[in-house]
């Protein structure tokens, strides 16, 4: 069954509409699965997942998601569901959004604030509910010799890759400093910095006294 849709735009990331939902919206699941999808986006977005088409196993479930001229179509549907049927419920969504004014898209700035299209996933979704309708059949025996070349991951493996890039993107101070290529660390720069000018002076003093020292000598020398 379908049980949740996201439509987004991936120019900022944003979530546009997300229509009905078989969860109910006051259930934790709801927001859990919600997130996730909403995560998946973001990283659709910034370019960490392919812009195109993919199925992300996530516990019993699965997102599948589309890409169309900017736009992503991302739905969470039990395990058991075929793929194939959630293919073409995401390109029946993506043909009636072409039917909306893209200026009108654009002009959208709050999340989930494109009401107009829950409506369309609505009545959309409600042809997907029964897989054994005669056209959703249709749709499952049609080119069944050709698989669906799409790629698989496991939304773990998405989570725990970016967890590793915002850890690299983190500023380090070790990293950050530049290192001296006299001290070769920041440590013995810093000891550098703080006692070289010290002991210059006391090199200076030292110098002097000794010339001090030596010119009366001589003075001394001489008078005698």
């Amino acid at each position: 069954m379908v049980k949740l849709t996201i439509v987004g735009r991936l120019s900022d990331g944003l979530c546009l509409a997300k229509g009905p939902s078989s969860l109910n919206e006051e259930h934790e699941n709801f927001s859990f699965y919600k997130r996730q999808g909403e995560f998946i986006l973001r990283e659709i977005s910034r370019g960490a997942l392919p812009p195109s088409k993919m199925t992300i196993r996530a516990d019993h479930h699965c997102f599948n998601y589309m890409v169309e001229n900017g736009i992503a179509f991302i739905t969470l549907c039990d395990s058991s569901y075929p793929r194939k049927l959630a293919f073409h419920y995401l390109q029946d969504l993506q043909k009636e959004f072409e039917n909306f004014d893209s200026s009108l898209i654009k002009k959208v700035t709050r999340p989930y604030c494109f009401i107009k299209f829950d409506g369309v996933i609505g009545n959309i979704r409600k042809q997907y509910i029964d897989t054994r309708t005669q056209a959703n059949l249709s749709k499952l025996n049609a080119n069944r010799k050709q698989d669906l070349d799409i790629a698989t991951e496991n939304l773990s493996e998405i989570i725990e890759r970016w967890r590793y890039s915002e850890i690299l993107e983190r500023p380090s101070t070790s990293t950050s400093q530049a290192v001296s290529p006299i001290w070769c660390s920041p440590r013995l720069e810093v000891i550098a910095m703080k006692w070289t000018p010290i002991t210059v002076t006391i090199f200076v003093v030292t110098v002097l006294l000794w010339a001090t020292i030596v010119h009366t000598d001589d003075n001394f020398m001489i008078l005698n």
